[in-house]
């Protein structure tokens, strides 16, 4: 069974991790640990960057705090001009695997919130009435009308970052 380390403790990216591995690996074949770690970068990542190095943080300190892991996942979602993405990093041992997601351009009324430093969570919780929102379906979710969330969106950018998991052509030598 593989011990899989979400380095999160939020239930939308625990929710996509869990639907990806159990798709790629079986059900059977998966325990997901959430932990706790600090992203080492802002609050709200500006930018495709230092959204990927707040991924790239969050697995580096999750296999510090369960190096007997098997995978380490770390999902950091980030602004990039008018749109908010995330950043799927996953590694074993051996390997990396990264993928970025959908993006969804925000109205500037949420923009203007951000650009005063104020998150995107933060913005549509004001917006919506519904605290901790980014542990729910988030912006993907209200703005989609219910029709992705930021797990299902999530959960395809982690299906590609785990294809050098089980892909033989990615373990062939050049």
């Amino acid at each position: 069974m593989y011990h899989v380390v979400a380095a999160t403790n939020n239930p939308a990216k625990i929710k996509a991790i869990t639907l990806a591995f159990t798709d790629v690996f079986g059900e059977e074949n998966c325990r997901i640990e959430g932990v706790d770690v600090d992203s080492g970068v802002s609050h709200q990542p500006l930018g495709s960057t230092e959204t990927r190095t707040g991924a790239r943080n969050r697995v580096m300190r999750a296999r510090q705090v369960r190096p007997e892991a098997n995978f380490w996942v770390g999902v950091e979602a980030g602004i990039e001009e008018s749109m908010t993405l995330a950043w799927m990093v996953i590694e074993n041992p051996h390997l990396r695997g990264e993928s970025r997601s959908a993006s969804l351009v925000l109205p500037e009324s949420i923009l203007q919130g951000i650009k005063e430093g104020r998150g995107l969570g933060d913005e549509m919780a004001r917006l919506t009435g519904i605290q901790d929102i980014k542990h729910q379906g988030g912006a993907i979710g209200v703005f989609t009308d219910g029709k992705l969330t930021r797990t299902s969106v999530y959960y395809q950018a982690l299906l590609l970052a785990l294809v050098p998991f089980h892909n033989p052509i990615y373990s062939q030598p050049s």
